[in-house]
């Protein structure tokens, strides 16, 4: 069964820094490239970072977080983890880490940024 784990998400000031990880089971995980996104209120669904499969070498992120965001994984530990920097408050959201082909949900961790 094919499980996607996120964890990391908290309270912080606008400027501060969370570091979001997901823990991926079931599946081969260096074999798919790998996403975060995020749902806030009332801006939606986006598409925040992604990683190629195998040794992540390929990443991309959505204009709104290049600079501040880092995608990364271990393929040894079968994690997926999000570095975020330099907060906003427009980085409120829950955040939910996906396979490529977006098949298989976790619960999300939640972020919230206080101005």
């Amino acid at each position: 069964e094919v499980q996607l784990v996120e964890s990391g998400g908290g309270l912080v000031q606008a400027g501060g820094s969370l570091r979001l990880s997901c823990a991926a089971s079931g599946f081969d995980f260096r074999a798919y490239g790998m996403i975060w996104v995020r749902l806030a209120p009332g801006a939606g669904l986006e598409w925040v970072a992604g990683i190629s499969h195998n040794d992540g070498e390929i990443t991309s992120y959505s204009d709104s977080v290049k600079g501040r965001f880092t995608i990364s994984r271990d393929n040894a530990r079968n994690t997926l983890t999000l570095q975020l920097n330099s907060l906003k408050t427009d980085d409120t959201g829950m955040y939910y880490c996906l396979r490529d082909n977006i098949d298989y949900w976790g619960h999300g961790t939640h972020v919230t940024v206080s101005s």
